[in-house]
């Protein structure tokens, strides 16, 4: 499916459409620059929410059960929902660090090699900084040195 299928069809990511590139059109023009910010921020705003969701989720169920197989399910619950708050808490911190790499035109090289991260990558992980040989590499060397 093209991106025009994909943009017609509703796909979109945190309310933000998938983005159609003019043809010849500057790679991180501002244009793009325009909406990965804005995909970015409409990300970060999600994560935001779902925090606030937690918070509130929390302090309506937190309960004193008497019952001790109660109370410990409850932790367990509460604990899981802390862990995730806080890759999200970590995950906006990079979606910041993202942010401030466009407004400084970093945005959308690649790390390692210098090349372009391609606009479909970056369509699915905004925050990629690594472009797909880059990441598929740093992965395989990953799983080599975790066996090790």
């Amino acid at each position: 499916m093209s991106t025009v299928e994909k943009q017609k069809a509703g796909h979109s990511m945190y309310g933000v459409d998938a983005y159609v590139e003019t043809k010849g059109e500057e790679y991180m023009g501002e244009p793009m620059k325009k909406h990965f910010t804005k995909l970015l921020n409409a990300w970060k705003q999600d994560l935001m929410q779902s925090v606030d969701r937690t918070v509130d989720h929390m302090k309506d169920e937190a309960a004193n059960f008497p019952d001790p197989a109660d109370r410990a399910s409850q932790e367990e619950e509460f604990a899981l929902e802390l862990r995730n708050r806080d890759r999200e808490r970590k995950l906006i911190k990079k979606i910041d660090k993202t942010v401030q790499k466009i407004q400084d035109n970093e945005y959308g090289w690649c790390e390692q090699c210098g090349i372009e991260i391609g606009l479909r990558r970056l369509e699915a992980r905004p925050t990629a900084d690594l472009c797909f040989d880059c990441k598929e590499l740093a992965e395989k060397k990953e799983k080599t040195i975790g066996k090790g």
